[in-house]
């Protein structure tokens, strides 16, 4: 068998020149992949491995993840350097723990910048400097009154908060991007400085320049929140457009 020598040519090629980015999805996530898809540029790759998670969805199960975050993340390209990782659950964020999901990826990726849709919308928040904000989510009352907590003692004032009732994950894909449309529509509060749409699983990247456009505030949704944050953690200088005035900031 010949052996080619490479080792007087070219270096070579360095695959994701601009980034490589872990991602920690729901082992029923129909959507966040294709989102992700649409939004990062070609120069930054992500590498997706799925944690095992149960149904119906409720702030009780979302906790039986935890677990299983380490050993997830440790399937994340073994042996090859991540810029970020990223947990893509944001109401499993919420029952979990932002710094304990950060301590999970981190024993077995030491030193790897983590985020969250949870801290990626914080950071959101924050940029746009909103105080008052409405949420839509797919959620049950019950799971949305942990939510409107969670943000109301991180400081906001949740003027509005609306779900579809949903308990399967999976099925909170196939809520239509026009239906997501007029619920935020329906949903936001005239005072609100802005509108965040909660969950992965939902095709809210889709209509959030429409959104803007009849809204006149800022729209953030969870996978967008992300692709924004982590470009933020991978100092890429370039802007995104298409997906709402977050993204097409400049992320130095």
């Amino acid at each position: 068998m010949k052996i080619i020598n490479v080792q007087h040519q070219q270096p070579l090629e360095r695959l994701a020149p601009a980034g490589r980015i872990g991602v920690i999805s729901l082992a029923t996530d129909f959507n966040i992949e294709t989102d992700l898809s649409r939004m990062y540029p070609d120069d930054v790759q992500f590498f997706t491995s799925r944690v095992k998670n149960v149904n119906p969805l409720t702030i009780e199960n979302l906790r039986t993840m935890a677990p299983g975050i380490t050993d997830t993340a440790a399937t994340l390209l073994p042996g090859t350097r991540l810029d970020a990782v990223m947990y893509a659950c944001t109401s499993g964020t919420i029952a979990i723990g932002v710094e304990r999901i950060t301590e999970l990826i981190q024993q077995a990726k030491p030193g790897v910048p983590v985020t969250n849709p949870v801290t990626s919308a914080l950071t959101a928040f924050n940029h746009f400097k909103a105080k008052k904000i409405s949420i839509l989510t797919p959620y049950t009352e019950t799971v949305n009154q942990e939510v409107a907590d969670f943000f109301s003692n991180q400081g906001y004032e949740v003027l509005s908060i609306a779900g579809f009732g949903f308990e399967d994950d999976t099925a909170m894909t196939y809520i239509t991007p026009q239906d997501i449309q007029d619920a935020a529509l329906a949903t936001c509060d005239e005072k609100a400085d802005l509108m965040f749409i909660s969950c992965t699983a939902l095709r809210a990247s889709l209509v959030l320049d429409t959104l803007e456009a009849k809204l006149k505030i800022p729209v953030i949704s969870s996978n967008q929140a992300l692709a924004w944050h982590s470009l933020q953690l991978l100092q890429y200088p370039k802007q995104v457009t298409g997906f709402g005035s977050l993204l097409s900031q400049k992320h130095l």
